[in-house]
C-alpha cells in the first residue's frame, strides 16, 4: 500500500519546568480506539530515532503506524483485518517493520510503504490462545536485520522458524511444546532467549537449534518467574520474580545474581545497560527507574504514575499456574509496558487512564 498521512494528535500534558527542565510528557495518540507501543522488550524506535512506532485501531482495526520525529508527521502503513498486533518490530535501521498477518510474515517499509512477504506458514493457528504469554505472537529480530525468529503453533507442538530476510529462506529451529517471547540477544545474533512453559519459562537457543537448553530453574514450584528480557552489554537475561524483585542469570556461567528488591511488573534495561525502567501492580506504586549497579538491592525511583488500568487480577494472587495455564483476563493494552528510546533520554508507555489506551512519551532529565 501506500503511505496514508494522518494527522497528529501529540499533545504535551506535562511541561518541563525551572526545576525539571528535562521532565515532559507527551501524548503520542488521543483518539477512542486502542492505542498501544509495542511489547515492553521490542523497540519503538529505531536507533536514530527517525521514527516512533505503535499500533492503532483508529480506522476499526490494529494497523501499524509511525510518528516521523523530524516534523511530528504520522502515517498509517497497514489496512488490514488480520494483523497480529503485538507481532510488530522495526529493524534497528528503520529501513523495514516486520509484523504477522493471519498466518503469514510479512514487513513494510515507514519511508514508502512498501509490503513484502517474507513467508507462508502451512498452518492455521500461528499462537496459543489467550491474552498472556505465547498467546501474544511477538516474534524477534537481530540487531543485525538478518534474522527473523517466529513461534508458529501446529496442533500440539510449536515451531521456531527462523527466516533470512535476506534470502527469505527458512528453517525450523526448535520443536516443542511453548515458544512464547522470543527475543535475541542485543550482543549476540547467534543467541536468541525465549519463553518456555508457564513453570519453566527461561530458555535460550542458538540459530541452529542445537544448543537450545534451560538457563534458569525455578528453586521451588511455586516460584514465579516471568517477564525476561536481555541485559544489553553483559550477555545476561534479566528476569522478574514475582513479586519480589529481579534477578538476572549469566548466559556463559549460570551465575544468578539479585538485581533489585523492587516489585518490578514488566522491566527492561536501557541500550546502554545501566538503568531499568519498569512498571508496578497490586500494588501500583508508579514507573520506576533503577539503577543496574550490580548490588543487588538498587532502589527505585518514581519516574511517573502512568493510572493505567493493568488488567490481570491473577497477579495479586501467588502462582496460579502449578497445575497448568489458566484463563485470564488481561488485555495487554491496559499495561503501561514502558521501554526506553535507544539513546536512553525518552519512556515510551501505554496507559489507559483516559478511558482509552493511548501512547505517551517521557522526556527524562539529564
Amino acid at each position: 500500500m501506500t503511505l496514508i498521512s494522518v494527522p497528529s494528535q501529540s499533545r504535551l500534558i506535562r511541561a518541563g519546568t525551572a526545576s525539571e527542565p528535562f521532565f515532559e510528557v507527551r501524548k503520542v495518540t488521543d483518539n477512542p480506539s486502542i492505542n498501544h507501543h509495542p511489547f515492553f522488550f521490542v523497540p519503538a524506535y529505531d536507533d536514530a530515532m527517525r521514527w516512533l512506532f505503535f499500533v492503532s485501531s483508529l480506522s476499526g482495526s490494529p494497523q501499524i503506524f509511525v510518528e516521523r520525529q523530524s516534523d511530528g508527521a504520522v502515517f498509517q502503513l497497514t489496512n488490514r483485518d488480520n494483523l497480529a498486533d503485538w507481532s510488530i518490530i522495526p529493524s534497528s535501521d528503520g529501513k523495514w517493520i516486520y509484523f504477522v498477518a493471519g498466518n503469514e510474515g510479512w514487513r513494510v517499509s515507514p519511508e514508502t510503504g512498501l509490503e513484502e512477504q517474507m513467508m507462508t506458514f502451512e498452518t492455521s493457528e500461528m499462537r496459543e490462545k489467550g491474552m498472556t504469554g505465547a498467546a501474544m505472537g511477538t516474534t524477534a529480530l537481530s540487531k543485525s536485520g538478518r534474522w527473523w525468529a517466529i513461534p508458529a503453533k501446529f496442533g500440539q507442538i510449536t515451531r521456531f522458524v527462523l527466516i533470512d530476510t535476506e534470502t527469505r529462506k527458512s528453517d525450523v529451529i526448535v520443536e516443542r511444546d511453548v515458544i512464547g517471547h522470543p527475543q535475541f540477544c542485543p550482543d549476540d545474533d547467534d543467541l536468541i532467549l525465549y519463553a518456555g512453559p508457564l513453570t519453566d519459562r527461561v530458555w535460550i537457543t542458538d540459530r541452529s537449534g542445537a544448543r537450545n537448553r534451560r538457563l534458569y530453574q525455578r528453586e521451588h514450584d511455586m516460584q514465579w518467574i516471568t517477564h525476561e528480557s536481555w541485559w544489553p552489554g553483559q550477555k545476561s537475561v534479566l528476569m522478574v520474580d514475582w513479586p519480589h524483585g529481579m534477578k538476572s542469570v549469566d548466559v556463559e556461567t549460570g551465575t544468578v545474581r539479585n538485581v533489585t528488591s523492587v516489585p518490578a511488573w514488566h522491566a527492561a534495561a536501557n541500550s546502554q545497560g545501566t538503568q531499568l525502567v519498569c512498571d508496578t501492580n497490586f500494588p501500583d506504586i508508579g514507573m520506576q527507574l533503577i539503577a543496574l549497579d550490580g548490588a543487588g538491592s538498587a532502589p527505585g525511583r518514581l519516574l511517573y504514575a502512568s493510572k493505567a488500568s493493568s488488567r490481570g487480577d491473577h497477579w495479586a494472587e501467588p502462582f496460579p499456574y502449578k497445575n497448568g495455564p489458566i484463563e485470564v483476563y488481561a488485555p495487554q493494552h491496559t499495561h503501561p509496558h514502558p521501554r526506553f528510546s535507544p539513546d536512553g533520554k525518552r519512556v515510551i508507555f501505554t496507559s489507559d487512564r483516559s478511558g482509552n489506551a493511548q501512547v505517551y512519551e517521557i522526556l527524562l532529565r539529564e
